[in-house]
């Protein structure tokens, strides 16, 4: 990884503060995607790995590393299975489910998500899932999640590594104050 890479800065601010790692022990993977699972994970080390009962899914193992965060993170309302039973743990996260799910998670902390912005300059803002249209609006608004050219969201893409990095690293430096 190079320090001229756009995505630098904020690598080494969610390594340095224990929220990712890399994919091996000397490679950070930044255009490899982020599961489902890494997501609530990283926020559930956030929270220092609080005790939780086990989540209902059918495809989360007890055992797995991602079970106790997937568990936590269900039962606080910041993240929903992709049906009643099935999270999919392993499924690439999208760049929608990533603002839901922060904007699920600063209520959870109480703070403040009332900032919402239009999104009309983005040709594919329709496209956004009636459940993440707020959560975007709020993302957007505050700089988490912008769009991947002036004029494109891409809410249904998979976040890479290095944006996840990215928006958490804007997330903590300007929500998580």
């Amino acid at each position: 990884m190079l320090p001229e890479a756009w995505y630098y800065d904020a690598v080494q601010y969610v390594y340095e503060n224990g929220m990712m790692n890399g994919i091996s022990e000397t490679a950070f993977g930044p255009d490899v995607t982020t599961s489902r699972a890494m997501i609530v994970t990283i926020l559930y080390r956030l929270e220092n790995e609080p005790e939780t009962p086990a989540a209902g899914f059918t495809d989360v193992a007890a055992g797995t590393y991602y079970a106790d965060a997937v568990a936590w993170a269900a039962a606080n309302g910041i993240v929903t299975g992709v049906s009643e039973t099935v999270f999919a743990p392993d499924n690439a996260i999208t760049r929608e489910q990533m603002a839901a799910i922060l904007y699920r998670y600063a209520q959870f902390k109480g703070w403040d998500v009332t900032a919402g912005s239009g999104l009309s300059a983005y040709a594919d803002a329709s496209r956004i899932s009636v459940y993440a249209v707020e959560a975007m609006r709020w993302a957007n608004a505050e700089g988490l999640i912008t769009g991947v050219t002036d004029t494109a969201l891409e809410p249904q893409g998979s976040a890479t590594r290095a944006q996840v990095a990215t928006i958490l690293m804007r997330f903590c430096e300007n929500i998580a104050k």
